[in-house]
């Protein structure tokens, strides 16, 4: 398979979730680009309601938390897909929505500039009910803009 978006049980439960789509996904506008069932990554593009300080113009902190608390839970939703993969979609689901945050870090380390932005997430550790994850947020340069470790259900 050439992507997560290949697998045919996957894109189901996606167009599910679809239907429900947060505000905050929508305001954000970032595309899901995962590779892999083990890595999650979105992509963004810097727009005029995204800006924290509007004299430098960069990304605002909580834009930033935002997107890479989504990025956390992502890739906690894409391993757990892994393993539960062909199981019924009852099942599936039962899982699936027990993922969400316990604790979140977020270490801003430079201003938010750029075009656009891209959003990583891989595991750290994964237990049988917590799982914990380690986010990047990088600029179109390349620049580390901030990290985030955070604590997720995983039931």
């Amino acid at each position: 398979m050439n992507s997560v978006f290949d697998d045919p049980e996957f894109k189901a439960i996606i167009e599910y979730f679809n239907q429900f789509e947060p505000a905050l996904n929508g305001f954000l506008g970032f595309v899901d680009e995962s590779p892999d069932f083990d890595h999650a990554s979105f992509k963004f593009h810097m727009k005029e309601d995204l800006i924290g300080n509007i004299r430098y113009r960069t990304l605002h902190g909580g834009a930033i938390s935002a997107i890479l608390d989504i990025t956390g839970g992502h890739t906690v939703f894409l391993k757990q897909f892994k393993e539960i993969k062909g199981l019924p979609l009852e099942k599936q689901m039962s899982r699936i929505t027990k993922i969400g945050t316990i604790d979140l870090r977020i270490d801003y380390l430079m201003p938010g500039k750029g075009e656009y932005f891209v959003s990583t997430g891989y595991l750290l550790r994964r237990g049988s009910k917590v799982a914990v994850v380690r986010m990047e947020l990088h600029n179109d340069n390349g620049d580390l803009i901030a990290v985030g470790t955070g604590s997720y259900t995983s039931g």
